[in-house]
């Protein structure tokens, strides 16, 4: 994309085994955290506030 820097995109390190490939990725931006479905990439993605992120990941982690 034109203006946007290239993404530096991750999966967890819980994503290796015979599942690796039904994740998640995510990107750190400037004020954001953009996440996308590994298995097709060139879907649309989500964007949200490092806050939201954060509150999601801990929700997450204590599941």
């Amino acid at each position: 994309m034109i203006g946007y820097p290239e993404l530096d995109w991750f999966k967890s390190s819980y994503s290796s085994g015979s599942e690796g490939d039904s994740c998640v990725e995510v990107a750190h931006a400037p004020g954001q955290v953009r996440v996308r479905d590994s298995k097709d990439t060139a879907l649309p993605h989500l964007t949200v506030t490092p806050t939201a992120w954060t509150g999601f990941v801990t929700y997450a982690s204590a599941r």
